[in-house]
């Protein structure tokens, strides 16, 4: 079930997610939890500010916990799916990942990481400022 759909564009991050996916207990809950291991590293979305009373709503209510360990965060994740709107070639395509909301966060409430179990910049031949689609839930 679909609870929202946004649109929002891709910006460069900081390269924390990579860091963090890359630990062992993380990837392995993903797998136990959503069926894939993540590619160390999230694609970083700006969402417009008109969501953002949505979104909090959907990471308050949001009960998909993986609890912190070694000094690492928890965070909580919600399924979702992206699509690419930016390009022709790839418009039709969708991946199926999840948008995590980390406990420790650097990012404006602005910002949804995604992840997936691939490298999606390259997948997608995604550039910063480039149109996605999430359909969250």
């Amino acid at each position: 079930m679909i609870i929202m759909k946004i649109k929002g564009n891709i910006t460069t991050g900081l390269g924390k997610g990579a860091c963090f996916l890359g630990q062992d207990f993380y990837k392995n809950k993903f797998i136990e939890k959503c069926g894939f291991a993540p590619f160390p590293g999230t694609l970083n979305i700006i969402v417009p500010e008109k969501h953002l009373n949505d979104i909090q709503k959907i990471k308050t209510g949001c009960n998909n916990i993986i609890n912190g360990k070694d000094g690492f965060g928890g965070l909580k994740y919600i399924k979702a799916i992206l699509s690419d709107n930016s390009k022709e070639n790839n418009a039709n395509e969708t991946i199926n990942g999840a948008i995590v909301f980390p406990d420790k966060t650097t990012h404006d409430e602005n910002y949804l990481e995604f992840i997936a179990k691939e490298n999606l910049r390259e997948k997608l031949n995604l550039n910063d400022d480039d149109e996605v689609i999430l359909d969250i839930g």
